[in-house]
């Protein structure tokens, strides 16, 4: 087997990974790069090798950085099967036709055409061929098995084989000690593993995030203010709902409006607690959880919002504020020292959410500049990827050292000190590839 990284190389998003054996191709993942321009622009370019030739993809999870570019790859040729848990085929379906949305409104507002269209995303959806966990696909030459890994709805670990060597990937990995998904079970073999190192410099808060939470509000309330929450729709919103639900049944937040202003969101919301089999609360409970907001699928409510006249909370896409509703939210309260932005999830360079977060006075937003004074707040312990220490304690329980370990969807920090970790620890061989990288797998 041979291995080539097309993406998630020194960054977090972009995610392909082209298997190759004899005259098998199998893509792994096809996200699309997001941040800033100089990376997003990659997006337009030319797929380094004839999508026509490329027998299957096969995808870890449903986020955009995972799966966002699949469309394009279709309109560029692209026709085999898709395979991907029952649930991420769901979330996909959700998500990619919110992608190409906001492809088709960026292409007007440039005057450009879009990368691809609502219609190219319908037609990529009806090459998904849902699969069981566990199951053996096999794609030509090759093997595949997907392992529920619990980082969002429909996540897995992706194992392919030629009948001599194991290679795993991790796709992003989701974290031992969650309230809603089940834990990700532990890989006890593999001859090469494809790992994220996203956090792999950074420890995840061990303070209590539901009492963050409620003083974030508590405090904004106490000013008259409102609480504007960026969040992706898939698993970050369930969770800050699950929790907003818990602090209501503890009387532990004054009762004010809490808006789900996100189409997508609300339509993972609806899916969500069909999956059973994926999460550990009771079904009432999830159902209940989930129920909480006034929904907002409207783009007359979800400006209608913006004129409350009291305390609220806000929970709206996109969870790095670049896209969706929430830059038109933060248009309005940004500029008041009342109100808090609280970021709930990993801030990519380039984002609105990582220029927020890193202390800007002022911000641009579609052209407009808008000074910052209202509080901008995080809570890192939201992240539903596995930070440093459990990354490492999640490779203790392999029995039996893997021949290399790539790291790939991390910045280049997170990497070097996540490899560092690795290879002090394990003394296992780990390789950073970089974009292009090809290796032989035997």
């Amino acid at each position: 087997m041979k291995i080539t990284f097309y993406g998630a190389v020194g960054v977090v998003t972009g995610s392909k990974y082209l298997i190759q054996e004899g005259d098998t191709k199998l893509l792994v993942d096809c996200g699309l790069f997001q941040g800033e321009r100089g990376l997003t622009r990659h997006n337009w370019d030319p797929f380094p090798i004839n999508p026509e030739s490329v027998d299957a993809i096969v995808l870890t999870h449903a986020h955009i950085d995972h799966t966002g570019y699949i469309p394009a790859l279709v309109k560029a040729g692209f026709s085999g099967p898709i395979y991907s848990s029952h649930a991420t085929y769901q979330t996909s379906g959700v998500l990619l036709l919110d992608a190409a949305n906001l492809q088709e409104e960026e292409a007007k507002e440039h005057h450009a055409p879009p990368l691809y269209t609502k219609e190219d995303a319908q037609k990529a959806l009806g090459f998904f061929k849902p699969t069981d966990y566990d199951a053996q696909i096999q794609i030509k030459s090759l093997q595949v098995k997907l392992i529920r890994s619990g980082h969002i709805l429909g996540s897995a670990f992706v194992v392919v084989t030629n009948g001599k060597e194991t290679l795993t990937f991790s796709g992003d990995l989701g974290r031992p000690q969650q309230p809603i998904l089940k834990a990700p079970p532990y890989i006890k073999a593999t001859d090469y593993l494809v790992l994220e190192a996203t956090y792999g410099d950074r420890i995840h808060s061990q303070e209590d995030p539901e009492k963050i939470l409620s003083t974030v509000i508590q405090e904004t309330v106490k000013k008259g203010g409102v609480i504007v929450i960026p969040c992706f729709s898939v698993m970050r919103t369930q969770l800050i709902l699950y929790y907003l639900y818990q602090l209501q049944q503890k009387n532990s937040i004054p009762d004010i409006p809490i808006f789900l202003d996100s189409p997508t969101g609300i339509s993972i919301n609806n899916l969500f607690c069909k999956f059973a089999d994926e999460y550990v609360l009771p079904q009432p409970e999830c159902k209940a959880a989930l129920g909480i907001a006034r929904v907002t699928p409207t783009v007359a409510e979800s400006k209608q919002i913006d004129h409350i006249k009291q305390s609220a909370i806000i929970i709206a896409g996109s969870g790095m504020a670049d896209g969706g509703r929430i830059p038109f939210h933060l248009q309005q309260f940004l500029g008041d020292a009342k109100n808090t932005i609280l970021f709930v999830g990993y801030q990519a360079v380039g984002t609105n959410g990582r220029i927020l977060v890193d202390g800007a006075q002022v911000i641009r937003i579609y052209d407009k500049e808008y000074a910052v004074r209202a509080a901008i707040k995080t809570i890192p312990s939201f992240s539903a990827h596995a930070d440093a220490h459990e990354i490492i304690e999640w490779l203790s329980h392999f029995e039996k050292a893997p021949k290399k370990v790539f790291l790939t969807h991390g910045e280049p920090e997170s990497i070097a000190a996540l490899k560092k970790s690795i290879e002090e620890r394990f003394k296992w061989t780990v390789i950073v590839p970089k974009y292009m990288d090809s290796f032989s797998l035997e």
